[in-house]
């Protein structure tokens, strides 16, 4: 797939088969987010794919009404950023880490995964960091849902980049 189809192709998808991600595959995916660009080579992006134990306290730090979903795919990967309490350099690195989770999503979609990417409110309460070992220092930037899809989705349009670029003199 090249890379304009897939950008123009990938979308969310809530909808998985029950098999998990295969960590070798999911390794070629960390492997190739590394590429994202990043101030310093700082790296600051963190991974963690979430286990049996750790999803099930995860769901627990959810509640009932939150934790279904959770389930909707067989892989779950904690996207987060190391900050240091510095601006701009916390920008910077919050930034680059949305890239690489983005990278992450499309180069899935290019080896025909779905993905889902959301930002419950667990994880930003403590029961919930400490759910999936997220620590003081890391910002938590997205919850990556990852499997192989149950159904094709269709593109939504696009506003035209008239709405949206300006150039300056």
């Amino acid at each position: 797939m090249d890379l304009e189809t897939a950008i123009r192709t990938r979308r969310t998808h809530k909808a998985y088969r029950p098999e998990p991600v295969e960590r070798e595959l999911l390794g070629e995916l960390f492997e190739l987010a590394a590429w994202a660009p990043n101030h310093h080579l700082t790296n600051p992006w963190r991974f963690r794919v979430i286990g049996p134990e750790a999803l099930e306290a995860l769901k627990a730090a959810a509640g009932p009404e939150a934790a279904p979903k959770l389930d909707r795919a067989p892989t779950l990967v904690v996207c987060s950023a190391v900050v240091c309490g510095s601006e701009p350099e916390d920008t910077e690195d919050l930034l680059a880490t949305g890239c690489a989770a983005y990278i992450v999503l499309l180069a899935a979609h290019g080896r025909g995964l779905a993905g889902y990417w959301r930002t419950p409110g667990v994880m930003r309460e403590p029961a919930g960091r400490a759910a999936v070992g997220l620590p003081d220092d890391e910002r938590f930037v997205g919850l990556l849902y990852l499997g192989r899809p149950v159904q094709e989705q269709r593109p939504p349009d696009r506003s035209s980049p008239v709405d949206t670029v300006t150039f300056l003199p």
